[in-house]
C-alpha cells in the first residue's frame, strides 16, 4: 500500500508499505525519522510514543495503515531549528537525560501533559508519564524536569 501522512507538519508518502509493518518501523526505517526509539515492541515502555492526531500512542502498536491520512508528531517535530524547546532544554537542565532511550517518549508525553495541564500537579505528571519506563534516572529527575518545564512555559 501507499502510506500517506502528515509528519511533524510535513506531508510524507511512503510505497510498499504493509498495512500491518509499525508506523514506528515506517517512522525509523522508511522516513528516516529515528527519534522514536524501539525498546519493548509491546507498548510497555514507552520509548516510541508519538502523537496520532493529537493523541499520545506507541508507534510500535499502531499498524503503518492505521496511520494513512492522519497526522503525526514526533520528537523530531518539537525542538527549534535554533536549539531545543523549553521541555527539552529543562529535561537536559534538570539531569533527566542519561542513556537517552527514553527521553523521546518522555518528550512527547510532557508536551502532551502540558497542552492539557498547564501547571500539572505531582500526580498529574505521574499519571501522564505512567506509560514511560526509565532505567537510569530513578524519576526524579524527569519530574524536576517537567516540573520545570511547567514553570517555564508558564513564563
Amino acid at each position: 500500500m501507499r502510506l500517506t501522512t502528515t509528519v511533524n507538519g510535513e506531508r510524507r508518502q511512503v510505497d510498499d508499505v504493509w498495512e500491518g509493518e509499525s508506523l514506528l518501523y515506517v517512522l525509523r526505517e522508511r522516513l528516516g525519522m529515528p527519534g522514536s526509539k524501539n525498546a519493548c515492541e509491546q507498548g510497555e515502555c514507552g520509548s516510541c510514543t508519538v502523537e496520532l492526531d493529537g493523541a499520545v500512542v506507541c508507534a510500535c502498536l499502531v499498524a503503518a495503515g492505521q496511520a494513512d491520512g492522519h497526522e503525526i508528531r514526533t520528537v523530531e517535530g518539537f525542538g527549534a531549528d535554533e536549539g531545543l524547546d523549553p521541555v527539552q532544554e529543562a529535561f537536559v537542565s534538570a539531569g533527566a537525560v542519561q542513556c537517552g532511550f527514553c527521553t523521546p517518549g518522555l518528550i512527547v508525553a510532557t508536551h502532551d501533559l502540558l497542552e492539557r495541564v498547564p501547571r500539572p500537579s505531582d500526580v498529574e505528571i505521574r499519571e501522564a508519564l505512567a506509560g514511560n519506563l526509565c532505567r537510569c534516572t530513578g524519576y526524579e529527575q524527569i519530574l524536576d524536569a517537567v516540573r520545570l518545564a511547567a514553570e517555564r512555559k508558564a513564563g
